[in-house]
């Protein structure tokens, strides 16, 4: 195997491998490796992406999980760009987003157009999808369900530390009706996450992108088209997104004053019961 050091895509690859071994065999890692004959860690490697694969290594995999050489050239047309510090997929595939997201520690975004999707509810996430207008009418109500399926993450004990910069122009932009709107507002009054807004008049001129950060593997940059999904570990370009964020920190308002905005667009406080999920402060 190449030691290469692991994407958002190679590890949602290796992380495909392992279902495949846990539905197909019912072996776990070290048995699989018995029969390979291979060393124990070596299966762990591949299903974590830490390391790339040779062929003949994927073959011998893939065939004891019982798939046949069509799944193999499949596989293998996705898996030779599974390293690569730059890379890009249709929009529609929302795995490798999904896992980035679930195992990052800090989850940094700017959203200039739109309430970024971790925190949208079910009603706003519609609007959204049937405003741009790509995307076929009974696609939404999946595509909704994801969306809502990922913030998941949120509620969990150990959520990432998530900072949102969202650009006023994404609040006055009328998604629906004025009740969906205001249950916008109040969902990122949540406290599971940090808002900061970007004033109108900040002079600003940048598109929208996130930054995961991982306990033990490289940053990894993400932005997102309408057409594309792109996912970026150079070096470089890390810390080119590092300079925007500095830049945001500077021009966005502080967490309070963007909290003491929303309050006013949603039209008053709300309280909410003290209970272990997210609620209004």
């Amino acid at each position: 195997m190449t030691s290469i050091p692991s994407t958002a895509y190679s590890r949602d690859l290796g992380d495909e491998l392992r279902r495949l071994r846990e539905t197909c065999t019912g072996l776990n890692g070290n048995a699989l490796a018995i029969k390979l004959g291979w060393d124990p860690s070596k299966v762990s490697t591949i299903e974590h992406g830490k390391a790339r694969a040779s062929e003949i290594a994927l073959v011998q995999y893939i065939s004891m999980c019982g798939k046949d050489i069509d799944f193999y050239e499949e596989f293998k047309q996705r898996y030779r760009y599974a390293f690569d510090e730059y890379i890009v997929q249709v929009n529609g595939n929302l795995r490798t987003v999904a896992m980035a997201e679930s195992t990052a520690t800090m989850i940094t975004s700017y959203s200039p157009q739109s309430v970024p999707g971790l925190v949208q509810t079910p009603e706003y996430a519609d609007g959204i999808y049937r405003m741009t207008g790509m995307v076929t009418e009974e696609r939404i109500p999946d595509l909704v369900q994801f969306r809502n399926d990922r913030q998941a993450i949120l509620r969990r004990h150990n959520r990432p530390t998530c900072l949102f910069y969202v650009h006023e122009h994404a609040l006055e932009l009328q998604v629906g009706n004025s009740q969906i709107m205001k249950d916008q507002y109040a969902r990122m009054l949540h406290k599971t996450h940090t808002i900061r807004i970007v004033p109108a008049d900040a002079p600003l001129a940048a598109s929208g992108c996130v930054l995961w950060e991982f306990e033990k593997a490289h940053p990894v940059a993400f932005s997102e088209t309408d057409l594309t999904h792109v996912f970026v570990q150079d070096l470089g370009a890390i810390a080119r997104t590092r300079l925007l964020f500095d830049r945001l920190d500077q021009v966005a308002m502080d967490a309070e004053q963007s909290r003491s905005m929303l309050t006013e667009y949603v039209g008053a406080p709300r309280e909410e019961p003290d209970d272990a999920g997210p609620h209004l402060a």
